[in-house]
């Protein structure tokens, strides 16, 4: 019989074992994790420094650009930091209440990261579809408020989630095999029954993210609409606006998806696998939005280049 966990659920003690099956090699997978890491913070910090220092960049675009960068800087580092520490020190030891915080925190980031893309998606819309109202339809309070929604929007989501995982026993074998917190490796431990659990988790990441995608489909497909409707200077102006945005989506959701879909279907895929897709689906995007609106934003890059030439 399985052994169940009648103790309070804040003495519990999870072991997050890293990658399974490459542990000879954590030392040396660490180094392009932390590499990324850095580099992805520093682009990060560096967007947000310029924008907040220059009154030109006050814009929604720009401020939508920030948004960005605070959440992917809150949802790396919610996980990188615990991460490093398993695979330099063999720190694996990680409490309840540290488990469901990092798991929160990751996940809210994830979902809110999802929310200003669609977000996105409505002001490229409307800098198109509207340009004589741009700034009235998305002023920089009204752009406040949305960027709030998106935010409560995830924390509402998000918050049933460790609580349904706190009501739940946990078997005496309470190995996550991952470098971090997640709903699904935790939810995989418990002995009792994880019916509700797991289909809240289905819920959200399909039906939410769907919905995400739906209306970024939408803005789209109306841009396009008016692209095709005027000359060919407003074919490439709309291509210069748009391909920024549209390489930040291909670079969140193909890899988001494809994490989810391994780890939960992908039985016959090697464990390391699993675990190297999901850390690549939090790190990649940080280490590379900076330096796609840097390289196809000419106010933006400008703005970058001058302070780089007073250094």
């Amino acid at each position: 019989m399985a052994a169940f966990n009648l103790t309070p659920s804040e003495s519990l003690t999870f072991i997050l074992i890293g990658i399974p099956g490459l542990e000879a090699a954590h030392v040396w997978i660490s180094i392009p994790i932390f590499m990324m890491y850095i580099i992805g913070l520093l682009g990060n910090f560096t967007l947000l420094f310029v924008v907040g220092h220059e009154q030109t960049l006050h814009k929604p675009m720009y401020l939508l650009l920030c948004m960005l960068a605070l959440i992917e800087i809150e949802t790396t580092t919610s996980v990188v930091p615990q991460t490093l520490c398993i695979l330099w020190f063999n720190w694996k030891g990680i409490t309840m209440e540290g488990c469901l915080t990092q798991m929160f925190f990751f996940h809210t980031g994830s979902m809110t990261h999802s929310g200003i893309l669609v977000t996105m998606a409505f002001d490229r819309y409307v800098a198109i579809c509207n340009p004589l109202r741009y700034t009235i339809i998305l002023s920089n309070a009204r752009l406040a408020k949305l960027g709030l929604l998106v935010v409560m929007r995830a924390v509402l989501i998000y918050l049933p989630m460790p609580l349904l995982l706190w009501r739940l026993p946990f078997c005496a074998n309470r190995i996550i095999r991952n470098t971090y917190c997640d709903h699904i490796s935790l939810v995989k431990l418990s002995c009792g029954d994880i019916t509700v659990n797991s289909l809240y988790g289905l819920l959200i990441g399909f039906i939410v993210s769907g919905f995400d995608l739906m209306f970024i489909a939408l803005s789209y497909s109306l841009i396009i609409k008016a692209v095709l409707m005027s000359s060919k200077k407003a074919h490439q102006k709309a291509l210069n606006t748009c391909t920024a945005h549209v390489s930040v989506m291909l670079m969140s959701y193909p890899p988001a998806y494809i994490s989810i879909m391994t780890h939960r279907f992908g039985q016959g895929i090697a464990p390391h696998v699993h675990i190297i897709l999901a850390n690549l689906y939090f790190l990649l995007p940080p280490l590379l939005n900076p330096m796609v609106y840097g390289v196809k934003n000419k106010e933006l890059r400008d703005k970058v280049g001058k302070y780089t030439r007073r250094r």
